[in-house]
């Protein structure tokens, strides 16, 4: 039996209203992954090493998982604080991610990014998209003002909630 989109879905709405932190599903060659830990760069010193077994660890033995996923919050905590303990970036505000999936920054490659720093957007406005299963969320801003800064790249795997832009809220 092949998922589909609304099977997948469906899966991830249970996920997010269960008491689960990570789910990793396989079937054939599908495979998804999803956390509500938090997200955690790739590139950042040691967290590929607390990453990669918490994905790799078998299904047999859950506990070991458990600790390593508590302990992926912590430097997303310090990493979302790190913009306010900057003067310069004090009363900035984050658009999150609203969904696990794959970021675009532009409706296809030849187009445009939707923003860039210095971009004046009003609220519900269009700062990106976001794919899963071939299906494709706008991520809108909840606040006008201005993007300062962007957190993440065109292609980059995001997590539910992970901070994407930073936006100066307007007077």
């Amino acid at each position: 039996m092949e998922l589909t989109e609304d099977d997948v879905l469906e899966i991830l709405k249970l996920f997010e209203q269960s008491k689960f932190d990570f789910l990793q599903l396989e079937q054939g060659e599908r495979k998804i992954t999803v956390s509500k830990g938090g997200y955690v760069p790739a590139n950042a010193g040691g967290a590929p090493a607390a990453a990669a077994p918490r994905m790799a660890a078998p299904a047999l033995t859950p506990q070991p998982a458990t600790p390593q996923a508590a302990a992926a919050p912590a430097p997303v905590a310090s990493t979302t604080a790190s913009p306010a303990a900057n003067p310069a970036d004090a009363g900035l505000v984050p658009v999150p991610a609203p969904m696990v999936g794959k970021f675009y920054s532009a409706p296809s490659p030849q187009d445009t990014p939707y923003v860039s720093p210095g971009t004046k957007v009003a609220v519900g406005a269009t700062v990106g998209l976001i794919e899963v299963m071939k299906v494709f969320t706008s991520v809108k801003t909840e606040i006008a003002g201005t993007i300062e800064r962007i957190l993440v790249t065109n292609g980059d795997f995001v997590e539910f909630g992970q901070p994407m832009f930073l936006i100066r809220p307007d007077a």
